[in-house]
């Protein structure tokens, strides 16, 4: 890096770093292009400082303005606008703009959070509210670093610097964003997508639909078996859509259908459905397991983090609604565990867990009181868990327990004798119950084992005279 040092003003600015008792700040969420010319004028400290400080914008205007959340992909999405505002601003304290009006005082990677805002429909003034909550957040954090590292003599000219180039930056940027929010908006309310868009959502929304007209505007027939997925990624790029798109299309074809419906929600999810007319083919990942799972044969060259939430096969109109339904359920089940799942799911596979969580406190009471001292959030209870389950499953077969398992027949034997003295009771009489409990723990993982006594997250496991008898 050259050093700047002598020729630029608030050279204080080029001695930030995250603190030693900081965590490590997340991946930088620009593009390796931005990252790299901050990099080459700032250094690599100010940059991780705006990474972790754009970071925290976004954590608090989530928090502050929650419309302008919405799962991983959009935070991540947010956060890459309130990273590259933030890394701007400290390239403007170094090296100032002589035209505040300059394009060069409104990143791109926030245009592109802009668009996806409008496109949400999540109304302009969130948009303005999440804008000062971030102004509020990035002065404070720009003022304690200044009043640490500036000297003494130069603060007070250093405050009046840094308060007036915020207010012009904030007021430009506001402009800037709202103009695009329009343009966005109007762009899309012209636009044949949101004609569709708005008729999906007519249908979703049980409204009376005429179904010609419909599926004319569509290009999708509705009186088919439809077979919905919501595919989304949760690390965008600036060719998310596109990506998502394919990667629907080419999965639904898969699996067996004929035409497809894409509807693109925002910049990093699109909903999908596909016209079911052959029989679908095999193409559950290979690994479905949390770690190192992979996308069946035709997807694999997607970029890596897309997920893909499946419905059921239901018919017409109605099942178009009630299948796209399903597959946001199998979304909430992912989101609440995402290492617990392969990127494809269907509903199928996570029926029980989606309906036991429609009420997420009551189900963690639930594990609670049927698991006792099995919920505990551990690998070794995990094991048991599993064991067990597989064991009931198998109408407490242990030769198969053991060969689904891949450990001897003795194994098995010890980790069900060990699960249920935690259990601490016999599991016949209550084995519904228990089975429910086990699967909502295999699928939902850390999100229902409770860690206190009454249920909830907190404290200790359960003691003995907490379960059920």
């Amino acid at each position: 890096m050259t050093d700047h040092r002598d020729e630029i003003p608030s050279d204080w600015v080029l001695r930030l770093a995250p603190g030693p008792a900081d965590p490590p700040p997340p991946p930088p969420a620009s593009s390796a292009r931005s990252i790299a010319e901050a990099t080459d004028r700032l250094g690599p400290g100010p940059v991780a400082w705006a990474v972790a400080v754009g970071h925290e914008l976004a954590r608090v205007i989530t928090r502050e303005v929650p419309e302008l959340g919405g799962g991983p992909a959009p935070f991540a999405t947010l956060r890459m606008g309130t990273e590259a505002a933030t890394l701007h601003t400290l390239l403007l304290l170094v090296d100032p703009d002589p035209d505040p009006g300059t394009g060069r005082r409104i990143p791109e990677e926030s245009l592109l959070g802009d668009r996806e805002f409008a496109r949400r429909r999540l109304g302009l003034d969130n948009v303005l509210r999440g804008i000062r909550v971030a102004h509020a957040v990035l002065a404070r954090a720009l003022t304690d670093a200044c009043q640490e590292l500036a000297a003494p003599a130069e603060r007070a000219d250093e405050f009046r610097r840094l308060f007036d180039l915020l207010l012009t930056f904030m007021d430009a940027f506001s402009s800037r964003m709202t103009a695009e929010y329009s343009a966005e908006h109007d762009r899309w309310v012209t636009s044949g997508a949101a004609a569709r868009e708005e008729t999906v959502r007519t249908i979703l929304d049980g409204r009376p639909v005429r179904e010609e007209a419909a599926a004319d505007l569509l290009a999708y027939r509705l009186e088919g078996r439809h077979l919905a997925v919501v595919v989304w990624c949760e690390s965008p790029t600036a060719d998310t859509t596109g990506d998502l798109q394919r990667a629907a299309a080419d999965l639904l074809h898969l699996r067996g259908c004929t035409a497809t419906l894409l509807v693109p929600v925002g910049r990093t999810t699109v909903w999908a459905w596909g016209d079911v007319h052959a029989a679908p083919a095999d193409v559950h990942p290979t690994d479905p397991g949390p770690a190192g799972a992979t996308y069946p044969e035709g997807i694999a060259t997607y970029p890596e983090g897309i997920r893909f939430a499946f419905g059921s096969v239901r018919q017409g109109v109605a099942g178009f609604r009630r299948s796209h339904e399903d597959a946001q359920h199998v979304v909430r089940v992912v989101q609440l565990n995402p290492l617990g799942t392969g990127p494809a799911v269907d509903y199928a596979e996570v029926e029980l867990a989606a309906l036991l969580s429609a009420d997420l406190p009551a189900l963690r009471r639930f594990v609670h009181d049927e698991l006792g001292a099995l919920a505990a959030d551990t690998r070794q209870a995990d094991q048991l868990r599993r064991t067990l389950r597989l064991y009931l499953r198998n109408e407490r077969g242990l030769t198969v327990t053991a060969t689904q398992l891949h450990v001897a027949r003795n194994t098995v034997t010890y980790r069900v004798k060990r699960a249920q003295e935690l259990l601490g009771h016999d599991v016949t009489g209550r084995l519904p119950e228990v089975m429910a409990a086990l699967e909502a723990a295999r699928t939902l993982g850390s999100a229902v084992l409770p860690t206190d006594a009454d249920g909830s997250h907190g404290a200790s496991p359960p003691s003995s005279s907490s379960r059920r008898s």
